[in-house]
């Protein structure tokens, strides 16, 4: 359900600005800002649009967003998790075709910038803004006082454009980066999945286990995320896929804390279909495609193991599918 028009695709490398303060350009940009959780549908929208306007080459395409997540800063005891690690988020935009990124630090100082401070200094000061494209709810400057009409009347007095995407330009509906997460939270893979226009997926190491896996015949790649805001959807058994070798690799996968072998600590383990090669230590990209079932506790190693087999036999039907 990707909505990014492929014609607006640019081959450019993605230049990467860790400070506003690190960007320059001998042309005006066409901007949007946010967190950009997700880089979902409703987000694309608006870098479409973007891309959109610099299609000419006459300006350039330019993302500020912001990290940590705002509310990682403000709110004391946010337990905020995030769809995307910094490095999803860059490989997502850089694909999407955007050529100036400009990641911030987001701290309390930069919080208290009025509404008319943060125009002023940076975009038009840092960034020769032309044009500025945001979503319908967006809101600016200290504690989000700033709405749509300040900003348009500051384009007025700074000489820039101002286009909002309204909520109907979304497919009529108004997707979030709260909703997907929430979906992902009750192991909702159809909605996430459609409202990301991408499979949510997971990067991290593989790295040494218990092998349990080995000896019932399921062995399996156990995944470590460095990232503690990442989110990791509920715990159960999915259907999966990951680019190994240059191939295209279907996979169950299982997110849990093992209560058969009466484990404690959460685990992902990824059992690969028709894929032996030693992985440990690599990094992988698990694309997560759809939820089987709920992690259970068997009475015995045989019977999970009885279940795995009827798990796989559910998801090479599903994959057949495909």
């Amino acid at each position: 359900m990707d909505t990014l028009n492929l014609r607006y695709y640019k081959t450019l490398a993605l230049n990467i600005f860790h400070s506003i303060n690190d960007f320059s350009s001998t042309k005006k940009t066409i901007i949007t800002l946010g967190t950009f959780d997700g880089v979902h549908i409703g987000h694309k929208k608006i870098l479409e649009r973007v891309l959109q306007n610099t299609d000419n080459e006459k300006y350039e395409s330019l993302v500020l967003t912001f990290f940590p997540h705002p509310r990682m800063v403000l709110q004391e005891h946010s337990d905020i998790q995030l769809l995307n690690t910094i490095n999803e988020k860059i490989d997502l935009l850089e694909k999407i075709g955007i050529e100036n990124l400009v990641i911030h630090p987001f701290d309390e100082t930069f919080s208290r910038l009025t509404a008319e401070e943060f125009v002023k200094t940076i975009l038009v000061d840092c960034f020769h803004i032309q044009k500025i494209i945001i979503g319908h709810d967006h809101r600016f400057g200290r504690n989000r006082t700033a709405n749509i009409d300040d900003l348009i009347a500051f384009g007025k007095q700074y000489d820039f454009e101002v286009e909002q995407i309204s909520v109907q330009e979304i497919n009529d509906i108004s997707v979030s980066s709260t909703k997907i997460r929430n979906a992902l939270l009750h192991g909702d893979m159809t909605l996430s999945n459609e409202y990301l226009g991408y499979d949510y997926f997971l990067t991290g190491n593989v790295i040494q286990g218990k092998q349990l896996g080995r000896t019932i015949n399921f062995p399996t790649a156990n995944l470590k995320i460095e990232e503690n805001y990442k989110l990791i959807p509920k715990n159960g058994v999915y259907i999966v896929k990951s680019i190994l070798d240059q191939k295209t690799v279907f996979g169950m996968m299982n997110i849990g804390f093992n209560p058969t072998v009466n484990g404690d600590v959460q685990s992902i383990e990824i059992h690969y279909f028709d894929f032996d090669k030693d992985i440990y230590n690599k990094s992988i990209c698990v694309s997560i495609l759809k939820r089987i079932r709920s992690e259970q506790k068997f009475e015995s190693v045989d019977l999970l193991k009885e279940q795995l087999q009827i798990d796989k036999k559910n998801a090479l039907a599903f994959i057949n599918t495909l």
